[in-house]
């Protein structure tokens, strides 16, 4: 752990560390693509970055795992030839809200457990991250405060807290601390800089207030009632089965994977891409056989992978209270809408 954990960053000298950043490894940073749509994308310079926005279309996920992403490739022409491949990047994604940070740390644990998958930790060890706080709610779709993820947990190399003149920085890992001593525009954090962060902390408590009705620690217990809900009948009526709130969640992973033939016929590659549970044939088996046929099944799975499933193997919810199904949802499906509806019908506890 560095010897000095917390730094400043004068407004004035932001350009500057971009263009360190920038200058060091590939700066993947929020950017505005207008209509209060943002994507983690490419940056050179500190304007090109959207410091307020609401999460991106696409979490940076993407990055860890790709939507498409080769795993072998082979060639027949001479005798069998077949080579493993590891797709990565050395990236600094900056600007990271702590709800995405929740999702990135999800996925870790995921791909840590046996089998542990290589392409996706090969890529982690190849990213550094820095967090970016949320001094205020980002939209009404959030639900951050209810999932515990509207404070920094971890999970980042640095994080940046707005503090007005300057930002105010957690320096958490020794990957961090290069950083910091590679940009050369930084200083020491002082007791007045430390106690206006906890001023921004105490005001945040009066912003960021649970946005359902139900404890944290009861969420779990909830669905054990759940399963029989007349909500998920209700969901699978207005649901249009696209998988956009799938595709756009922090922690959702599943992936199918293809064997693609040329048209030589003696070369080809493998490849995973992302899957969706919302989508009818994804768990269709032999024979035919579809254990989530209706989408009223298929929606309950997503909110029990999310509130049940993963807290009986993982002991952590997988919703970050991002808000991005709901932001997406062309059918105009809201999480906290369905939470309450479920606590409406069976209780709270």
């Amino acid at each position: 752990m560095p010897e000095m954990q917390h730094v400043i960053l004068k407004k004035e000298k932001f350009d500057y560390f971009i263009k360190s950043l920038a200058r060091q490894s590939r700066l993947i940073a929020p950017v505005s693509r207008g209509h209060n749509s943002f994507s983690f994308q490419e940056v050179h310079d500190s304007r090109d970055i959207a410091l307020k926005y609401i999460p991106t279309i696409l979490p940076p996920k993407k990055y860890f795992m790709p939507q498409q992403e080769t795993f072998l490739e082979y060639d027949k022409t001479a005798g069998e030839n077949m080579q493993g491949i590891i797709e990565y990047d050395d990236y600094i994604l900056f600007g990271v809200h702590t709800c995405d940070l929740a999702g990135i740390q999800a996925l870790n644990v995921v791909f840590r457990d046996p089998p542990k998958d290589i392409n996706y930790l090969y890529k982690k060890n190849h990213i550094r991250i820095i967090g970016l706080e949320c001094n205020d709610y980002c939209d009404a779709h959030a639900s951050c405060a209810l999932m515990k993820n509207h404070l920094p947990m971890g999970g980042y190399d640095l994080f940046f807290t707005d503090l007005g003149g300057y930002y105010f920085v957690h320096i958490n890992t020794d990957s961090g601390e290069k950083i910091i001593e590679h940009s050369g525009c930084f200083d020491r954090a002082e007791t007045s800089h430390h106690k206006q962060l906890q001023e921004l902390r105490d005001k945040k408590k009066e912003i960021f207030t649970k946005e359902v009705d139900i404890d944290y620690s009861d969420i779990s217990s909830l669905f054990e009632r759940a399963y029989d809900c007349r909500v998920w009948e209700e969901l699978g009526e207005k649901c249009l089965a696209c998988g956009n709130c799938t595709n756009v969640c922090p922690t959702c992973y599943c992936f199918d994977i293809v064997d693609e033939v040329n048209l030589d016929l003696t070369t080809g590659r493998r490849y995973r891409v992302w899957d969706s549970c919302q989508s009818e044939p994804f768990a269709r088996i032999a024979g035919q056989e579809n254990l989530r046929e209706n989408r009223s099944e298929r929606q309950r799975h997503r909110f029990y992978r999310k509130f049940s499933y993963q807290v009986e193997k993982y002991f952590r919810y997988f919703c970050t209270g991002c808000g991005r199904c709901s932001r997406t949802c062309m059918a105009g499906i809201d999480l906290k809408e369905t939470l309450k509806a479920i606590i409406g019908e069976v209780g709270s506890n």
